[in-house]
């Protein structure tokens, strides 16, 4: 079992930044990868970043690629989304999920086995 809690989501103005974390708990160790999705209003879920716990790996979708830098910090069993240059499409409750197999890409949400609770990350024009 693995427990991620989500936080730093908030009102931002566009052209503004927020920093996402991700605090994870439980069997950490065997975790392959940890990545983050979002879900606007009346829209399916889509990927956003994702990186491999051991090498730090990382991979974007085409739409945050240049604003969004997705870390993490092992001793801290942490990932942070950096998120710059916000735009109003931006806006979504943004999910931390954790991955134990890398048989599927990691862009899947089917790719994951467990999901937090969700932030909102609103961004006004």
């Amino acid at each position: 079992q693995v427990q991620l809690v989500e936080s730093g989501g908030g009102l931002v103005q566009a052209g503004g930044s927020l920093r996402l974390s991700c605090a994870a708990s439980g069997r950490t160790f065997s975790m392959y990868r940890l990545g983050w999705f979002r879900q606007a209003p009346g829209k399916e879920r889509e990927f956003v970043a994702a990186i491999r716990w051991s090498s730090s790996s990382t991979y974007y979708a085409d739409s945050v690629k240049g604003r969004f830098t997705i870390s993490r910090d092992n001793a801290k069993n942490t990932v942070y989304l950096q998120m710059n240059s916000l735009k109003p499409e931006d806006t979504a409750v943004y999910y931390c999920a954790a991955g134990f197999f890398g048989s599927s890409p990691g862009s899947s949400p089917g790719a994951y086995d467990y999901w937090g609770q969700g932030t909102q990350v609103t961004v006004s024009s």
